[in-house]
């Protein structure tokens, strides 16, 4: 006698649709991370006004040689170009998300991390907008610490 196997109908598995990210700037880090190891001198990042405030800290920090900002009808597109050194090593040695969506992390005035002894930078969200760690301890802010870069 042969057994016939009963499927039970199993539910597809539920893909976000195409361009939706939950963490906008993990992705836009992701993106520098990305074409600065691949030593492109530019990357292209969907733009909102976060991730252009994030972009003018790097820029006014001198991690980035500049960026400026593409509209293509209701879209608007950030345009990142990477700075380099004569020897052709890259500014930018490393990014790294702190604070996402589920785990917030924010800093007192007196506690704004320092990033490599000095080397690096915190990028906070503060009251006053978004600025660099030494920034917002000049000026005596706390807020949100964004993401590390080195």
């Amino acid at each position: 006698m042969m057994a016939t196997a009963v499927k039970t109908p199993t539910k597809p598995a539920r893909k976000a649709p195409a361009g939706i990210v939950s963490d906008p700037i993990a992705d836009m880090l992701t993106r520098i991370r990305n074409a600065n190891a691949a030593r492109h001198a530019e990357v292209k990042v969907p733009a909102s006004r976060l991730k252009l405030e994030i972009a003018r800290v790097l820029k006014d920090e001198g991690y980035i040689a500049g960026y400026d900002v593409e509209a293509d009808g209701t879209t608007q597109t950030m345009r990142i170009i990477f700075k380099s050194r004569p020897d052709r090593t890259r500014v930018i040695s490393g990014v790294k998300r702190i604070s996402r969506p589920g785990l917030r992390v924010y800093a007192r005035k007196t506690e704004i991390p320092r990033v490599l002894g000095g080397l690096g930078i915190a990028i906070l969200s503060t009251a006053e907008g978004v600025m660099s760690g030494r920034q917002a301890q000049r000026q005596g802010f706390g807020g949100e610490v964004l993401a590390y870069v080195w």
